[in-house]
This record gives C-alpha cells, structure tokens and sequence, in this order.
C-alpha cells in the first residue's frame, strides 16, 4: 500500500491506494479490479469500509459498476474532445476524429511552465513534439505536446505509426500509462510566426489556444498540450436547462 497520510479516514487511504494500483497498470482500462470481499480481505477492513472507497472511485470517474459482472477500470474517450470547438468538413460534423501527422520529436529543456505542469525535477529534461491535426488536407490543429523524458523516452525512437492516430491508447499500449481525465483552458491570441506558418494562416492571425494538463488516476500529470487554432473556425455550443 502506498504511504497514506495518517489523517485521512481509512476509506480515502484505500481510495488513494486503489487509485495508485491503477495508475502502474495493476488494473488496465476496461478490466474488472477485485471484488468488494477481496479487497476487504487484502485490506484488513469491514465491507463497508470498501463500499466507501469504491463510492469515492466511482464519483470521481475511476471507476464504473456493471450489475452482476462487478466494478471495471472506467476508459475516458478524449478521441474528439478538442474538436467539439472547432468546425470539421463542410457540414461541421464531428463525428469522425481528424487525421494527425507528428512533424517533429526532440529531447529539449523545459520551460519553467511546462516544468510546473508535469512536476518535473529541477534537472530532469522532457520531449517535445510538434502535431498537426487534419481534417480533408485541412489543418485545423497545431500541437505542442510535452512528456516527461523519464516516463516516455523510448518514444524518441518510436515508429511513427505506433504513435497514430490517438497518443492516448499508444501512452497505455506502450508504456502503461493511463490518461484518465484533463483540465482544458481557453484564451484567444495572435499567432506566432511557426504557429501561423503550421495553420497555414497569415502571420498575425487570431487563434483559440487550448491548454490541456492530461492526468492519471492517481493525479499525477503524463501530459501538457498546447493546441492552436484559427479563431474564425471556433465555436462553442451548448444546451441551458
């Protein structure tokens, strides 16, 4: 069991634990983790007490209950998440996930930002790669994406492919690192000459940034994004009840 702090009530320790299990691959997205009684065995406590921990696992999107077949590792989709802002094809469907071509792959210095964002050390180095996203030979998306070089270096060396269309599944196929959940943040800005040059935009264009921290189920971030696109092809939607 990982440290617990000794303050939290012992349902939350067992949440944390269970939570960190999953997060080095003891439980893969979509697989059934242990019964209620065998967790109560491996723990030490009353059922009751696991039902508590399973509760906060499952509010928290962990984690899902199937009647009659037990509790599985809940998989996020985040295959079309960014492109509910953007207007795809003639039609605007969105439907379909764009295509994705990586331009580049390094080794570099992180900025202090991105530092922050992924909780590196102070001499740990991370990988940056630059994406387009595409819909009909249309480039609708720029991306900077940064890993942690200690987690993911092996992808420097990677085939291109292993690493198409989605980065997600190939970060648990590859590496056994789940992204469960992401925090996004929206400002609107002018394109810088590279990002201009990508979106095949004149220099000068206004963009939609997207910032997205990608986080594992035991809240430690795997990822940080930073996506562009032309603002003229933005829209946001949604149902008021």
């Amino acid at each position: 069991m990982i440290k617990a702090d000794p303050r939290l009530p012992r349902y939350q320790q067992i949440r944390d634990d269970i939570a960190a299990r999953i997060a080095r691959g003891e439980w893969k997205a979509g697989e059934a983790i242990a019964t209620e009684a065998e967790l109560s065995s491996i723990y030490g406590v009353a059922i009751g007490t696991i039902r508590r921990a399973i509760d906060e696992l499952a509010s928290d999107g962990v984690i899902e209950r199937a009647h009659g077949r037990g509790m599985f590792v809940r998989r996020a989709d985040f295959s079309t998440s960014l492109f509910r802002f953007f207007r795809l094809g003639s039609s605007g469907e969105r439907s379909i996930a764009p295509d994705s071509r990586i331009l580049s792959r390094s080794l570099a210095t992180p900025s202090d930002i991105v530092r922050d964002r992924l909780r590196l050390g102070p001499e740990e180095n991370a990988i940056r790669m630059i994406r387009l996203r595409t819909d009909g030979g249309k480039v609708l998306l720029r991306e900077e994406i940064w890993l942690s070089a200690t987690l993911f270096g092996p992808i420097l060396d990677m085939d291109i492919a292993m690493l198409t269309p989605l980065l997600y599944p190939a970060y648990e196929r590859h590496f056994g690192r789940i992204v469960a959940r992401a925090k996004e943040r929206l400002t609107v800005e002018t394109a810088d000459a590279d990002v201009a040059c990508d979106l095949e935009a004149p220099a000068g264009s206004s963009v939609v940034r997207i910032e997205r921290q990608a986080i594992d189920h035991a809240d430690h971030p795997l990822e940080w994004r930073t996506s562009h696109g032309l603002a003229d092809q933005f829209v946001y939607e949604v149902d008021v009840h």
